[in-house]
């Protein structure tokens, strides 16, 4: 509305709906109010305990004033691939609830994004609620936002990830989502795929690098360069690798 390309004149605010908002527990994991803010999130000891990534993304999103007011419903339906909870709700797996007078409807989170601010939502379906189902058991969560300063920034590239080695040693759960290096937020698959089943050592870490390449498109734009964000999205997956797996060797990379 402010840049002058929205063309409505009429505003609906949804502020005063209390239908919307809240954390509720169910017997598979947790849903969350679209209109629930990040200060909400912040502050419900569920999702820290069940979801760290969920509460350290919440605490990245602007200032408190943003996280007081702006909403997980918000984040998701502005749909720009540098949301910085949505690499999180895509590696959690998470339904996004639709309802219109037709009724409602789940949407899984790894299908909502068409293209560039483009949702599978009709134009009169309104985000109610997320969904996150129980994450793996003893699997690892993981979030980092890399922007021009350490708070309140836009991100030049975000990572999500969900790690687990089984107790043969292997990888037996592998989750990675970015945003800010595609037109959408998207999993890394072929990082995926060569991290199943392996078992981790710098091998393993190389190659998941090399495979990153194939998975993201990053652009240069204002806020940075291809060649940066390529570089920062391969040290960030490698951070991750090693905090979710502490037998690697904990050298800095970034």
């Amino acid at each position: 509305l402010n840049s002058g390309v929205e063309p409505g004149r009429r505003f609906l605010d949804l502020w005063g709906l209390r239908a919307l908002r809240g954390v509720r527990a169910r017997r598979d994991g947790l849903e969350i109010g679209a209109l629930t803010t990040f200060s909400d999130l912040l502050a419900d000891a569920r999702v820290a305990r069940r979801y760290p990534a969920l509460a350290t993304a919440a605490g990245e999103i602007g200032a408190w004033q943003v996280q007081n007011r702006g909403t997980l419903g918000g984040n998701i339906a502005n749909a720009s691939p540098a949301g910085d909870s949505l690499p999180v709700l895509m590696v959690l797996e998470a339904m996004v609830q639709a309802q219109s007078v037709r009724g409602a409807r789940e949407v899984p989170f790894t299908r909502l994004f068409l293209g560039y601010r483009d949702l599978a939502l009709e134009p009169d379906e309104l985000i109610t609620a997320v969904r996150l189902p129980a994450p793996p058991a003893r699997a690892r969560q993981f979030f980092r936002k890399v922007g021009t300063r350490r708070a309140q920034s836009i991100s030049k590239v975000a990572l999500a990830g969900l790690l687990r080695v089984g107790r043969d040693g292997r990888v037996d759960v592998a989750r990675v989502a970015l945003g800010s290096v595609a037109p959408v937020t998207l999993r890394a698959g072929r990082v995926e795929q060569v991290l199943l089943g392996a078992r981790p050592d710098a091998g393993v870490l190389a190659a998941a690098r090399a495979a990153l390449l194939e998975d993201i498109a990053p652009i240069d734009d204002i806020r940075s360069e291809r060649d940066y964000r390529l570089r920062v999205a391969g040290n960030v997956l490698e951070q991750f690798l090693r905090v979710a797996e502490p037998r690697l060797d904990r050298k800095s990379v970034v």
